[in-house]
C-alpha cells in the first residue's frame, strides 16, 4: 500500500516549543563564553559558537549582534556575575575583617567553579584590545571600589578614619594580588580556594610583619583550618 502523499497534512509534525528570548540569549552567551575562553576572541568563530550553542548563526546575529558585540556581552555578563557574587557574600552586620574574608572566599570559590568565566574576563578581555580592555577596566574599577569600601569601614573606629578614596590604592593592590594569585593557582592546582583566600587575607589584614613572626588571622567560622588547605 502506497503512503498517502497528503498524510503529512492530516498528521502534521509537532513543532518544537519556541523558547523565550532570555533562554536563547543565555544559551548563546554560555556557548560563547566557552569558545572565547578556550580560543580567544580572534581565533573564535561564530560557526563554532553556533555549533556549541545549537543555534543557527543568523539567529545569533539577530539576538546579540556581531562577533565583537557578542564578546562584549559575554564580558559584561560574567563580570556582573562575579561582582554580584562577591557583593552578596558581604554581610554588613559582621566585622570588616569577616566581610573581607567572605568576599575573598567567594571570589576564589567562584573562579574555581567558573574557570571559563574568569579566563574570559581576566585574560581574553584584557588582551583583546579596545573596546574589550575598557570593559575589563570597568570591572576592575568596580572591584576596587567594593574592596575600598570594606577597608574604609575597618577604620571607622580608628583615631583617623579613612575615606573610601584614601583606601582605593590599597584596594587596587589587593585586586592585583588576587589576579596574580589566580595566575599562580593555574600552575599549582593542588591548593584549595579557601587556602588561597586565607593566604591573601593574612597578607592583606596582618601584613608580612605579623606573618614572619608566626601570627596569623583566622576566621570566626570553624570549618576552615588555619592555612585553609
Amino acid at each position: 500500500m502506497q503512503p498517502d502523499p497528503d498524510d503529512h497534512e492530516a498528521h502534521p509534525r509537532p513543532r518544537s516549543r519556541r523558547l523565550p528570548r532570555s533562554v536563547r540569549e543565555r544559551q548563546i552567551l554560555d556557548a560563547a563564553v566557552e569558545v572565547y575562553a578556550e580560543r580567544g576572541f580572534h581565533l573564535a568563530s561564530m560557526d563554532e559558537i553556533s555549533e556549541v550553542a545549537g543555534i543557527s548563526k543568523p539567529m545569533i546575529y539577530a539576538y546579540l549582534g556581531s562577533k565583537e558585540e557578542l564578546f562584549v556581552a559575554c564580558i559584561q555578563r560574567e563580570a556582573n556575575r562575579l561582582i554580584e557574587a562577591i557583593g552578596t557574600a558581604v554581610d554588613p552586620d559582621v566585622s570588616p575583617d569577616e566581610q573581607l574574608w567572605r568576599g575573598l572566599r567567594v571570589f576564589f570559590d567562584y573562579v574555581q567553579r567558573n574557570r571559563s568565566s574568569w579566563t574570559l574576563v581576566h585574560r581574553q578581555a584584557a588582551a583583546g584590545g579596545e573596546p574589550f580592555a575598557t570593559e575589563f577596566g570597568q570591572w576592575r574599577d568596580r572591584a576596587v571600589i567594593l574592596i575600598a569600601t570594606l577597608l574604609s569601614r575597618a577604620t571607622e573606629s580608628a583615631a583617623r578614619p579613612m575615606q573610601i578614596q584614601q583606601m582605593e590604592p590599597f584596594a587596587a593592590a589587593l585586586v592585583g594580588a588576587s589576579e596574580s594569585l589566580l595566575d599562580w593557582w593555574i600552575e599549582h592546582p593542588e591548593h584549595t580556594a579557601d587556602g588561597l583566600a586565607m593566604r591573601l587575607m593574612n597578607l592583606a589584614w596582618m601584613g608580612f610583619g605579623d606573618l614572619v613572626e608566626g601570627r596569623a588571622w583566622t576566621p570566626s567560622d570553624s570549618d576552615v583550618t588555619a592555612n585553609g588547605d
